[in-house]
């Protein structure tokens, strides 16, 4: 074993200090590509670590945001430079998040960094946010002010957790507020370590971090009636339940659910070796477990013999294995029950009599075969709209591909779904891009791209419909972690 694989514990972190689980508990994370390997241990949280945790944060809360937005936003720039300043760190942390959760190593190093570009982001709002807006009488002259909400409670998923915390965690903090975080159990352990280094770069309480199950901890955060504002990200299922359980204290949610994103490939859209392997990266990177992958393929029916070619040519020469391995392009999906929800799926299409082809070269078959999480990229020719990996969230490496007749039937098609997160259309034609952009029901349409990739972290990031509430990233992700006050006087005693 490699000396950077040894197996580690990693503690909660509370008020400042790292600590263990007040009942001592710690539970199991495994390699998705060799689930018999231990990589390591993570503290189990209790209801009482919870409470812990949200009095921490509520204690800390007044010092913090009584800071300027222009002091706290030069914290958020220490943080992003020290998340790199160590170079071994950045490498360790790097190979152990491989190891838990299975994605390839380039995906990874790319996490770490985006986390410190977020916060970097999210520091430039500073300013903005510390500029009151005027509306001058009669009848009043008014300010309109942010405060921050106060105590968050974050909850990150384990596909891209800390990508996403990105997307949360230095909005709410430069908006002043203090937080309780809580990473998946299934991918905690690096999380755990970089979380660790933001929260002692700040005031103890300010950042605090609870690691276990959700079936223990997340109804006693959620439902805490300390915490004035819920961000979660994560499965339709659970988001219904978080605002089910927010309702009790009417506390303020920002939910960020479920994809089921379809791409429209246009008669006049370029199709070159480029333009198939960001359809192949928007499909299929990180094992298809993104929230914003391109999960619907609709091609007009002129291009789609050229598109199914190009494309199956491109996961042809995806290489599975483990994750570690330079040459891998595709690591495990990253748990049994999801492997099991992408698998069914794609029998469930064979059953039926789908045209289904299964891609990719696999160097090490005793690996693959071996109880490992892995299934190579499948594309399904021809698709029925029936089928389950039509009409539902796939989550994993299983693409259907369908025609379409003219621009009215597939935005049609697009929109036939209860999801609303991501789209893309792929066009030559600028203006015919734009407008059919803005038919299509999705928070965030990408032009000749999709997903992480062709994403702008400065703009608003959500979804419509059952896709979720609110909107993290940009200034508006920024807003959602405050409140308005507004300030009315007589005219010309303001202004």
């Amino acid at each position: 074993m490699n000396n950077m694989d040894q197996v580690i514990t990693t503690d909660l972190f509370v008020d400042g200090e790292s600590r263990g689980a007040s009942d001592g508990n710690v539970y199991d994370i495994f390699n998705p590509a060799r689930p018999s390997e231990l990589v390591g241990h993570a503290a189990a949280a209790t209801a009482k670590d919870v409470d812990d945790a949200v009095r921490a944060a509520n204690h800390a809360f007044p010092a913090w945001s009584k800071l300027s937005y222009g002091e706290r936003a030069e914290k958020l720039r220490d943080i992003a430079k020290a998340l790199t300043a160590d170079e071994e760190d950045v490498k360790y942390r790097s190979r152990l998040f491989t190891r838990e959760h299975g994605k390839i190593g380039r995906e990874t190093l790319m996490e770490m960094s985006r986390l410190g570009d977020r916060f970097m982001l999210a520091a430039e709002f500073g300013e903005r946010l510390d500029t009151d807006e005027q509306i001058a009488g009669p009848p009043f002259d008014t300010l309109i002010h942010r405060q921050p909400s106060g105590v968050a409670a974050l909850i990150v998923p384990w596909n891209w957790p800390l990508s996403i915390l990105g997307a949360k965690l230095p909005q709410a903090l430069v908006a002043g507020n203090t937080v309780v975080v809580k990473p998946s159990a299934n991918s905690a352990l690096a999380p755990a370590l970089t979380l660790q280094i933001i929260a002692r770069l700040l005031p103890p309480g300010v950042v605090n971090i609870l690691t276990g199950q959700a079936s223990a901890i997340g109804d006693p955060l959620v439902g805490h009636r300390l915490v004035r504002k819920v961000n979660f990200t994560g499965s339709i299922a659970v988001g219904r339940h978080v605002m089910r359980t927010a309702a009790d204290n009417v506390t303020p949610v920002t939910l960020e659910l479920g994809g089921n994103d379809a791409a429209l490939v246009l008669q006049d859209a370029e199709l070159d070796n480029e333009a198939f392997m960001r359809m192949y990266l928007g499909a299929f990177a990180s094992s298809g477990q993104i929230c914003m992958a391109l999960k619907r393929l609709y091609v007009h029916e002129s291009r789609y013999d050229e598109v199914v070619d190009g494309l199956t040519a491109a996961c042809e020469r995806a290489v599975i294995g483990d994750g570690l391995l330079p040459e891998t392009m595709m690591g495990p999906v990253n748990n049994a029950k999801q492997l099991k929800v992408v698998t069914d799926m794609i029998a469930e299409a064979r059953t039926k009599g789908a045209d289904v082809r299964e891609c990719g070269t696999v160097p090490d078959e005793a690996l693959y075969n071996g109880g490992g999480y892995f299934q190579k990229p499948t594309l399904v020719y021809d698709a029925d709209p029936s089928l389950s990996l039509v009409r539902d969230e796939q989550f994993g490496p299983a693409l259907p591909i369908m025609k379409f007749s003219d621009e009215d039937q597939a935005v049609a098609m697009a929109n036939d779904s209860d999801y609303g997160l991501c789209s893309s259309v792929w066009t030559t034609d600028r203006e015919r891009a734009v407008a059919v952009a803005k038919r299509l029901e999705a928070g965030y349409t990408y032009l000749n791209g999709h997903g992480p990739m062709a994403q702008d972290s400065r703009a608003p990031f959500g979804g419509f419909k059952q896709s979720g509430v609110g909107r993290n990233l940009g200034f508006e992700g920024v807003l959602a972690f405050t409140e308005a006050h507004s300030i009315s006087g007589p005219p010309g005693f303001l202004m």
